[in-house]
């Protein structure tokens, strides 16, 4: 797939280097076909690490995407220039009256807080009213996923006994389902919270339980529509980012287990292996698919 991105974004590099279709703005605008307007609601603290695996992961379909890279304006990110910010994001006040085929609404390191203590929940919160209307079909991940639960469904999380971190087996529920096509069963996912939703509670809320797994508990769910998808995990990761996850923890202080399933051995001092990249590839590619482009109209405002 061609995914349209700023010619001078961080990810266009990385991702030209791993043989990656991107294109150019400048490019896309020549071709006389409509792309698939995809925007990212991006609220990871690793916002440059985020965009290039998400970009990689929307990579992998014949269609055209466009990636329109949101911000909170209620929040101030800490770990990535100002700059940057500046250069490649918009805000929600700037997309309001526009609608888009897709959009994804990542993690955030805010599991622990109550949802209304977080700063830009009330913004959040407008986004996710808005894209009831002006979206096609939205991905929640991870703590987006939580958020998404709690504001459309009124399912609450609740705290782990300890950080679930490693890679998983899991089942697909719905052998038919098209968001899970290729999909072996059991098939590998990365988890990395600290909190969790009851599957329970997540059924009795009228969704579908998509895919499950013994030990880390729901991963995929979705509305009868279609338009709301839920992922508590983080099949996006690369290769590195659990190993960069738990040095971080230990160098914070924090006593906390390895990732499970992901070191040789269970081992830290061992190398790490990814195992989720091709149904992490396929998940997206779905989605894009039958759950955006098989029924997002031509005439995006019609969505309206």
């Amino acid at each position: 797939m061609p995914v349209n991105i700023p010619a001078n974004l961080p990810a266009t590099r990385t991702l030209n280097a791993e043989n990656v279709f991107v294109m150019t703005s400048k490019a896309a605008e020549a071709q006389d076909i409509r792309p698939l307007k995809i925007g990212i609601v991006n609220l990871m603290p690793t916002k440059i690490e985020t965009e290039t695996q998400l970009v990689r992961m929307l990579s992998n379909t014949p269609l055209q995407v466009e990636v329109i890279l949101l911000q909170m304006s209620s929040h101030i990110s800490k770990n990535t220039s100002q700059a940057h910010m500046n250069e490649f994001y918009r805000t929600f006040d700037d997309v309001k009256d526009t609608v888009l085929d897709g959009l994804i609404i990542t993690g955030a390191p805010v599991e622990t807080l109550p949802f209304k203590q977080v700063d830009y929940w009330p913004e959040l919160c407008a986004v996710m009213e808005w894209s009831k209307k002006n979206v096609q079909s939205t991905m929640h991940i991870c703590w987006g996923a939580q958020a998404g639960l709690y504001y459309h469904y009124g399912v609450d999380k609740f705290v782990l006994p300890a950080k679930l971190s490693g890679v998983y087996p899991h089942n697909v529920s719905i052998p038919t389902c098209s968001l899970t096509r290729g999909f072996d069963d059991p098939y590998l996912a990365p988890h990395s919270r600290y909190t969790g939703v009851s599957t329970q509670d997540v059924q009795q809320a009228g969704l579908i339980i998509i895919s499950t797994s013994e030990e880390a508990g729901l991963y995929i769910a979705a509305s009868k529509n279609r338009r709301q998808v839920f992922v508590t995990g983080h099949s996006e990761y690369d290769i590195h980012t659990l190993d960069k996850e738990y040095r971080r923890d230990i160098k914070n202080g924090l006593t906390i287990n390895p990732p499970i399933n992901y070191y040789r051995g269970n081992n830290p001092n061992n190398p790490y292996e990814m195992r989720w990249r091709a149904h992490a590839h396929l998940l997206f590619a779905n989605w894009l698919n039958y759950y955006v482009y098989q029924e997002t109209p031509f005439d995006l405002s019609a969505l309206k």
